[in-house]
C-alpha cells in the first residue's frame, strides 16, 4: 500500500532510469503524441547584431512565437560552464541527487519537471529548478565543494536576465508598452521581485524513444523563455503544418514566447506550443523563464496601441507562477 510519503512525492521523484531496460507502462504516450515529423521546415535564425534584428524578431513572434538568436552577447565560456555543471549534477547517483529533492509544497529543487502534476502519463525527464540562488542546493549536493556550481548558476542567470530584457524591450517597443512605467524592468538587482526561474534539464538515454516523451506538449507561463541546447529534441507546433524539430545552431540560443506575451500583445504574438522527444543518447538543456512580479497585472490594456474601439481578447491577470 502506498504511504502518504509515496503519494506526496509521486510527481516529484524521477524514475531511476539506469535501472530499466524498457519504457514502463506509466511512461507510454500514444503514437500520435510521439510520431516523428519530417516536414523540412526550420524556425527563424536571427543575428542580434543585424541592424534589422528588431524587425525580424517581431516578425518571428507574429508568425512562429520562437526563433534562434546568434551573436546574442552571452559569453561562450559561461554557456560551456553551465553545461559542464549540469552534466556534473545529473551524472550523480539517484540517491545523491535526492539530497536536493523538491519538497511537495516547494518550487525549487531536484525532481520531475513541476508540470508533471498536470499529466497522468509520466515524462522521461529529470531536472533541477532554481529560484534565486542555488547555494542551498549546491551545499546539499556537494557540502565541501559547492561554490563553483553556485557561482556558475548566479553568473548564468545574470547573463540570461540581461538577454531576456533585451528581447522583451524589443517586443514592448513594438507593442507601444512604455518600459519606463514598469518598475521591475531592467532592474539588475531584481529588488522589484521578478518571478525568475532557471531549469536544468536531463533527458536520459531511452531504450524505446518512440514510446514516450521528454516533455509533454505545453506553453510556458512566461514573457520569454530562453533555452540553451546542443542537440535536437525540442519540437514546436505550427498551425497548418504540425510538429517541427528545432535543430540548434552552434552557439545560438533558442527564444520562445510565453503566455504573458500573447496576452500583452492581445493575440498578436504567438505563445508557441512545444514538446521534447527523447533519444537513445542522453541530452541536456538549460531553460530560463523571465516573468514579471507575481503581483503585476498583465493586461492588453498596457499597450498604447490598443485603441478605444479595440476590444481586449484576454482578461487581465496577475503574473502568478
Amino acid at each position: 500500500m502506498a504511504t502518504p510519503w509515496d503519494q506526496a512525492y509521486k510527481h516529484i521523484i524521477p524514475l531511476d532510469f539506469n535501472s530499466v531496460k524498457s519504457v514502463p507502462d506509466s511512461f507510454v504516450w500514444s503514437q500520435s503524441d510521439v510520431i516523428q515529423p519530417d516536414n523540412g521546415l526550420f524556425i527563424p535564425v536571427i543575428d542580434l547584431m543585424d541592424s534589422n534584428a528588431p524587425k525580424l524578431i517581431v516578425e518571428a513572434c507574429e508568425t512562429w512565437g520562437v526563433f534562434q538568436l546568434k551573436n546574442h552577447g552571452v559569453p561562450t565560456k559561461i554557456m560551456e560552464d553551465i553545461e559542464s555543471e549540469a552534466r556534473k549534477l545529473f551524472d550523480l547517483p539517484i540517491d545523491h541527487k535526492l539530497k536536493a529533492v523538491r519538497s511537495p509544497d516547494g518550487l525549487s529543487g531536484y525532481g520531475i519537471v513541476p508540470m508533471q502534476s498536470l499529466f497522468s502519463t509520466f515524462m522521461w525527464h529529470e531536472g533541477l529548478t532554481v529560484f534565486g540562488s542555488a547555494i542551498d542546493h549546491a551545499k546539499e549536493l556537494w557540502p565541501h565543494d559547492y561554490q563553483q556550481f553556485s557561482d556558475t548558476i548566479d553568473e548564468y542567470q545574470s547573463q540570461m536576465k540581461a538577454l531576456a530584457e533585451k528581447v522583451t524591450g524589443i517586443l514592448f517597443t513594438a507593442l507601444s508598452i512604455p518600459v519606463e512605467d514598469l518598475n521591475w524592468f531592467d532592474d539588475p538587482t531584481n529588488r522589484s521581485g521578478c518571478n525568475l526561474a532557471l531549469q536544468l534539464n536531463s533527458y536520459p538515454p531511452c531504450p524505446e524513444p518512440t514510446r514516450t516523451l521528454g516533455l509533454a506538449p505545453h506553453t510556458d507561463t512566461s514573457i520569454v523563455t530562453i533555452l540553451q541546447a546542443k542537440t535536437s529534441g525540442l519540437q514546436v507546433f505550427k498551425d497548418g503544418v504540425g510538429w517541427i524539430p528545432v535543430e540548434p545552431e552552434p552557439k545560438a540560443i533558442i527564444v520562445n514566447l510565453g503566455d504573458f506575451t500573447r496576452l500583452l500583445s492581445n493575440g498578436r504574438f504567438i505563445s508557441v506550443l512545444h514538446r521534447v522527444v527523447v533519444k537513445p543518447i542522453k541530452r541536456y538543456s538549460v531553460g530560463y523563464f523571465y516573468r514579471p512580479p507575481m503581483d503585476f497585472v498583465v493586461s492588453p490594456l498596457l499597450s498604447k496601441d490598443l485603441g478605444p474601439g479595440e476590444v481586449p481578447r484576454y482578461r487581465s491577470i496577475k503574473g502568478v507562477s
